[in-house]
């Protein structure tokens, strides 16, 4: 059981860093590495990278309390810092395992706050589909503004458009679809005098009150504002970055928007970090412009680790503040 444990902990770390690995390694294996290095020494301005981490620091505080506006309208009581602890504390976890950090900090303020669970992960769910939607719309945007970006982008990587075509022209992909779809139908109808089916209905009863949560709250102004906060400050997190290397500093908001998207759009993989898709999107893109390869490569090596361990330290300085600022409470998880 033990060994099983392990097992299954070690494919769920190993094999996403494995695939976001595979890809770094093929991005780069051509790349000259003597340019590469060259720029990391002399051609970078390192205040200007510093000074953008805080944009992402600030993001991640508000998206906190956002949050607290979805957690407060279930009726609630909390300590906010608790909150802003755990949003920190997600993206160092995510680092480890991909997107079990979201899960992880519903845990931990029902840990410390003793809120359901499952209602937590309602207000997850919307937080999430919030931000994707953002991204979509965004997208949307520079897709009818910047057509020709798209229309060259896919050009330059045509694999990427034989993978899509292939996923959606294959037979097995919708069988799969339909099977699932006629297994939670039997479950849900046929087997609800199971204890294990009622507990999950129960659970679903839950998360879907924790995703009425947005129609309840009372500043829904605020949480729009706050959302275009948290966005507004993640694109200068990133662009910001563009003045500390010559060959980006002249390029331009809108540029500077568009790769910021992409990047963003390969955020959404299930690696840690982003790691190799991070990389690709934001090299192919300023490849797109003019950039030549190498500085591309450069840029996102330098601002992919910079800031994936700026996040990862706020992260782990959430986790250890958790305990410390909750001595007082008990460890009881209600559901």
């Amino acid at each position: 059981m033990v060994f099983k444990r392990i097992l299954r902990t070690s494919v769920k770390v190993f094999l996403p860093l494995l695939l976001g690995g595979l890809l770094f390694w093929f991005l780069y294996r051509k790349m000259n590495f003597g340019e590469i290095w060259d720029i990391i020494r002399h051609g970078v301005r390192y205040d200007i990278l510093l000074f953008s981490l805080f944009f992402g620091l600030i993001a991640n505080i508000v998206r906190a309390y956002r949050w607290g506006l979805l957690v407060d309208s279930l009726g609630e009581r909390f300590k906010t810092s608790n909150l802003v602890y755990a949003v920190l504390g997600n993206y160092a976890i995510n680092f480890v395992l991909p997107r079990v950090g979201e899960v992880w900090r519903c845990g931990i303020i029902t840990k410390y706050e003793k809120i359901s669970f499952s209602k937590l992960l309602g207000t997850l769910v919307i937080d999430r589909m919030t931000d994707t939607l953002i991204v979509g719309l965004v997208t949307l945007l520079i897709f009818f503004f910047h057509f020709d970006f798209f229309s060259n982008f896919f050009a330059r990587n045509p694999a990427l458009v034989d993978s899509v075509q292939e996923q959606l022209s294959s037979a097995w992909l919708y069988i799969a679809l339909a099977l699932l779809v006629l297994g939670v139908w039997f479950t849900f109808a046929r087997l609800s005098h199971l204890t294990l089916v009622q507990k999950t209905k129960g659970l679903l009863r839950n998360v879907w009150e924790g995703m009425k949560s947005v129609w309840l709250m009372e500043h829904k102004v605020r949480f729009l504002v706050q959302t275009f906060f948290i966005w507004a400050l993640y694109f200068l997190f990133f662009y910001v970055t563009f003045f500390a290397f010559d060959f980006t500093k002249g390029l331009g908001l809108g540029i500077g928007l568009i790769a910021f998207t992409m990047s963003s759009i390969a955020v959404g993989a299930p690696v840690q970090g982003g790691i190799g898709a991070w990389h690709f999107m934001v090299i192919a893109t300023l490849v797109s412009f003019g950039v030549k390869e190498s500085d591309a490569a450069a840029f996102a090596l330098v601002v992919h680790t910079t800031q994936s361990v700026w996040t990862a330290l706020c992260g782990l300085f959430g986790i250890a503040a958790l305990p410390l600022a909750n001595k007082e409470k008990s460890s009881d998880i209600p559901i």
